[in-house]
């Protein structure tokens, strides 16, 4: 699908309401209109699949940003000292939380986590402003299938000397990933699951 301005509320909603419910609908709206797609895929976990969810499809997009992040920090914990995602999918994530944290007034920094080391300087995983040794971190993801890539995110923060104990996702295509992180001691949740948007997608395709 490609891009357009057009979104299913008028566009000046999603800057002035202060309803999470409405903010809420209009992502999953998003979702089922630009990122979710049905056929045959092979999902970076090499599983197979009849959907794909391409998040960055509405992370990347203004309204679905906006709405993304002001959803995300009405879950974050009171004590989070920062977020941070794996990139790529975690990029535009963790950068909106942050930027929306201020007009919050709860101003939040972010940290991206490099799949390889830096090549050249300080060689580090962590992009970021450096933090306290025991911060408290909140490590944001778009789509979890299995959950690895959040888990090596966790792993990298850890290895950093922050404290991590919760993962926060925007989809869950209930495949494993919140098992996976359970065992490792970790709290998740998400904003929807792949439930969400299969019941949802029938409606949005019709108008579209």
């Amino acid at each position: 699908m490609s891009y357009s301005t057009h979104t299913p509320n008028n566009s000046d909603i999603w800057a002035v309401t202060t309803d999470l419910t409405i903010l809420r609908q209009g992502l999953l709206d998003l979702f089922c209109r630009l990122a979710y797609q049905e056929g045959d895929f092979i999902l970076s976990s090499g599983q197979s699949s009849p959907y794909y969810i391409n998040g960055k499809q509405v992370t990347l997009h203004p309204q679905g940003a906006l709405a993304m992040a002001r959803l995300l920090l009405n879950i974050l914990p009171e004590d989070a000292q920062a977020v941070a995602g794996l990139t790529l999918g975690g990029d535009p994530i963790v950068s909106a939380v942050s930027v929306v944290s201020v007009y919050e007034n709860r101003p939040i920094p972010a940290l991206i986590i490099r799949k390889e080391a830096k090549g050249h300087g300080t060689m580090a995983y962590i992009e970021g402003p450096s933090l306290p040794q025991g911060a408290k971190v909140v490590v944001l993801e778009d789509v979890v299938t299995t959950g690895q890539s959040a888990l090596q995110a966790v792993e990298r923060l850890k290895s950093a000397g922050y404290t991590v104990d919760r993962v926060i996702s925007l989809i869950d295509r209930l495949q494993g990933g919140r098992e996976l992180y359970e065992s490792a001691g970790l709290q998740f949740q998400a904003l929807f699951t792949i439930q969400d948007l299969k019941k949802r997608y029938p409606e949005v395709k019709s108008t579209i």
